[in-house]
C-alpha cells in the first residue's frame, strides 16, 4: 500500500512538472532585434471580441471578423512589416488574455483607466469615443438625472459599468452592448448606456432605440503586456504614421461617416 502510495505520488509529480513546462512553453514568445517580444516573430496577434458592431463583428461565411477595430489592427501589423491575425475573446477576458499571454495585444475598443492601468499598458488613443444614455423612443428619460432608481443594461467588461453605478444601484449586465441594446429595443430595461456609436449604428438597423444625453468623452487605445515597452513604442510609432497619413481617418470614415480619431475640441 506504502508502495502505491510513493509510485502515485511520483507520478502526480511528473505531471505536475510536465504541466509547469508546458504552460512556461506556451508562455516563452519571440524576442525580436529591437527588444520587443511576440508570440510569434512574424505575427501581430490582435485581440478583439466580434461582439461591437461596428468595431468588430463576426463574418457568418467564414467566422473572420470585420470592423473598424479589425482594420485598425491589420493596419498596424502592416506598417510593422507583420501578418496580421485576429483572436477572438470575449470582451470581459480580453485585458486578462493580453496579460497572459494569449495575444499580443488588443484592438477592441478599450476604454483608458486607472484600474486597467494597474495590469496592463496603453497605447496613445486610436479613438476617441464617450459614453451615451439610449432608450426606446417613449422613454421619458432625458439626462443622468432621470437615471435614479432605473434599470440600466450594460456589458459586462465594460466602463460603462462604473458610468452607470454613478446614477443608479439598479444594473443588469450582457456579454456585449449589442445584446443589451436588444433588449431594451425588445421593452426590457430602462435605458442602457454605452458607446455612442455603437448606439448610433444599432438605431440605424433598426433597434427602437434613442439616444438621449452624452455623459462624457473617453479615450481608446490599444492594450498591451506591461512587460513589453518595445513593443508599445513600435505600436505607438506605428499609430502615429497611420494618423499622418491619413489611413486612421479614412478608417473611421468607411464605418462611421465621421472622423473619431482626432481628439474633441
Amino acid at each position: 500500500m506504502v508502495g502505491n502510495m510513493q509510485f502515485n505520488k511520483r507520478i502526480i509529480f511528473i505531471f505536475s512538472l510536465l504541466a509547469v513546462c508546458f504552460l512556461s512553453a506556451c508562455a516563452e514568445k519571440e524576442k525580436l532585434a529591437d527588444g520587443s517580444e511576440l508570440i510569434h516573430k512574424d505575427q501581430f496577434v490582435f485581440a478583439a471580441s466580434g461582439e461591437f458592431k461596428p468595431f468588430s463583428y463576426v463574418n457568418n461565411e467564414d467566422l473572420s471578423m470585420s470592423g473598424f477595430d479589425i482594420e485598425v489592427g491589420e493596419a498596424i501589423a502592416k506598417e510593422l512589416g507583420l501578418e496580421p491575425v485576429q483572436k477572438r475573446i470575449k470582451f470581459k477576458g480580453i485585458v486578462e488574455g493580453v496579460k497572459t499571454g494569449r495575444a499580443d495585444v488588443a484592438v477592441a475598443s478599450h476604454t483608458i483607466n486607472p484600474q486597467r492601468s494597474k495590469h496592463v499598458s496603453f497605447s496613445t488613443p486610436y479613438y476617441y469615443s464617450g459614453p451615451q444614455i439610449f432608450t426606446r423612443p417613449d422613454s421619458d428619460i432625458e439626462t443622468v438625472d432621470d437615471l435614479a432608481g432605473k434599470e440600466v443594461a450594460v456589458a459586462k467588461g465594460s466602463t460603462y459599468s462604473d458610468t452607470a453605478s454613478k446614477y443608479t444601484d439598479n444594473i443588469k449586465t450582457y456579454d456585449s452592448d449589442i445584446t443589451a441594446l436588444q433588449a431594451l429595443s425588445s421593452g426590457r430595461h430602462d435605458a442602457v448606456i454605452t458607446d455612442f456609436v455603437t448606439g448610433k449604428n444599432a438605431a440605424k438597423e433598426g433597434f427602437k432605440i434613442e439616444g438621449r444625453e452624452l455623459i462624457e468623452r473617453s479615450e481608446q487605445a490599444i492594450v498591451l503586456p506591461q512587460d513589453n515597452p518595445n513593443l508599445l513604442k513600435r505600436v505607438n510609432e506605428a499609430l502615429e504614421k497611420l494618423r499622418e497619413d491619413g489611413t486612421l481617418t479614412e478608417i473611421s470614415m468607411k464605418y462611421f461617416g465621421e472622423d473619431i480619431t482626432k481628439k474633441p475640441e
